[in-house]
């Protein structure tokens, strides 16, 4: 195995290792801190409704969702809304570290799982709450990643102008989870400080307004206002997407001089470097509107592995442009074990991205697949102290699957 490699079979101690949390979230952002806590080594259960998290059935976009963001858990399928369910959950929630949730306020409420009715059980109780606008004036509106986007710049400045366009990627909900995490991880050092416990709240259109602060700190700094992705000016004379022999498509970068007498040298382009109009990167700049449509026409000649292949062994920035599928068979990726086997709750077997980070030269790995909905309902409530008979009980009463 490489040393990188990180498998099920893993036994090395994680830093959360003995960290309980009791989850109430579904969808990405709330899923996405358990995951990060659950990756780095805290017990996490998902605390579902009988008919399960509806991320479970999502088609189209939304089909990974649930396998992504619940791997390392474990799921307890209860009702909630019973009283005896309520019992359950509080004696789950004793056992805790944090509690995580991503539903509405008054929700939490209703069942009585809100912070101010919890920290009053236990003052060392870290409770992280996603939502989607901190407290304020949005607070109560109901918020999506698309809706943030929107409204918070980032798709003004992903799409060309007139046609605001989101981002790929859930990247609000992902990094608000993320950031849910971090909160909670610094709630758990101040803990081991004060001995309490703490409210966390993190939030998607915080989130946004986070991503797109260069480009308001830019409209600070320079008078003028940050032009969308595609009709920005670029500080590089050449920062493109090339289309190249059989359709193929190609990013390249000359980002300095020094990268342009190299990239000059390697293509045997002599007239363009000895060329006076584009000597230095602003006059590589000023020249875009002639240069850029002349290296297209050089380039074409080449395939994508051509010019892969030169870019690299003189060391220029470039990437293939990739579609999320083939990186399955991506050899970085696989020989560093930047993917781990997976099985689905359908039991299918596949492989799944780890967290972008090592821990002492190793990456983190999956220790237990997407749970099916209650597979640790049983181990969960012995673990509470319920009997067979008592549990059984709860099953056929309808309080827990």
């Amino acid at each position: 195995m490489n040393v990188m490699q990180a498998s099920k079979a893993e036994t090395k101690p994680l830093p959360l290792q003995g960290i309980r949390v009791v989850e109430f979230t579904h969808m990405v952002m709330g899923p996405t801190c358990g995951m990060v806590l659950a990756d780095l080594g805290a017990e996490v259960i998902k605390v579902e409704p009988l008919a399960g998290d509806s991320t479970r059935k999502l088609l189209g976009s939304g089909a990974g969702f649930y396998p992504l963001f619940n791997r390392n858990k474990k799921s307890l399928a209860i009702d909630m809304k019973s009283a005896r369910g309520r019992e359950v959950v509080l004696k789950l929630i004793a056992t805790a570290d944090i509690v995580s949730e991503n539903f509405k306020t008054e929700t939490m409420q209703k069942l009585g799982l809100d912070y101010a009715t919890l920290k009053q059980l236990d003052e060392r109780l870290i409770y992280v709450s996603h939502k989607g606008f901190l407290p304020g004036p949005y607070d109560h509106r109901t918020a999506l990643d698309e809706v943030v986007q929107m409204m918070g710049g980032l798709a003004y400045m992903t799409g060309r102008p007139g046609d605001p366009l989101r981002a790929g990627s859930s990247v609000n909900d992902i990094m608000g989870g993320m950031f849910g995490a971090i909160g909670a991880m610094a709630a758990l050092t101040q803990r081991a400080q004060t001995g309490r416990g703490q409210e966390v709240q993190s939030a998607l259109f915080e989130n946004n307004i986070f991503l797109v602060a260069q480009h308001m700190l830019q409209f600070a700094v320079t008078g003028k206002a940050a032009a969308p992705m595609p009709e920005r000016i670029s500080p590089w004379g050449i920062y493109d997407v090339f289309s190249v022999k059989n359709g193929e498509q190609i990013f390249l970068a000359v980002v300095g001089d020094g990268q342009w007498k190299t990239f000059c040298e390697a293509f045997g382009y002599a007239d363009l470097f000895a060329d006076p109009r584009v000597t230095t990167n602003n006059d590589r700049v000023l020249a875009r509107g002639w240069l850029i449509p002349e290296l297209r026409q050089r380039l074409v000649q080449f395939s994508r592995a051509e010019l892969s292949q030169r870019i690299e062994q003189v060391g220029l920035p470039f990437a293939p442009i990739t579609d999320p599928q083939y990186l399955f068979d991506d050899p970085h990726l696989l020989q560093t074990g930047g993917l781990a086997p997976l099985t689905l709750p359908d039991g299918r077997d596949t492989q799944v991205p780890l967290l972008p980070i090592t821990l002492d030269g190793e990456r983190l790995g999956v220790r237990l697949d997407p749970p099916k909905l209650g597979e640790h309902t049983d181990a969960l409530l012995q673990a509470l102290g319920y009997d067979a008979a008592h549990i059984g009980q709860l099953r056929a009463d309808g309080v827990v699957l």
